[in-house]
């Protein structure tokens, strides 16, 4: 579901809701002191691809025994 952002124009209180894109236009006709605004999207801190992220000792252990009955010609790295 999509998330708008609205500023009340009379206390210029500003807030973000979810809702269907079909129920937009009902929303914005039953609040008229609302008008529509477009922010930015938040920042998304991601760790995916860096080249010193560590795995826990539980998940290594896992890694481990997945590679172990895996075959000879595996890929799975576990350091």
């Amino acid at each position: 579901m999509p998330t708008y952002s609205f500023r009340n124009k009379e206390t210029g209180e500003e807030f973000d809701t979810l809702l269907k894109m079909s129920e937009l236009d009902e929303f914005k006709s039953k609040n008229p002191q609302l008008e529509q605004f477009l922010s930015s999207p938040p920042k998304i801190v991601s760790m995916v691809g860096t080249l010193h992220s560590k795995t826990s000792d539980g998940f290594t252990d896992v890694l481990k025994k997945i590679k172990s009955g895996s075959g000879a010609n595996n890929t799975i790295r576990t350091k």
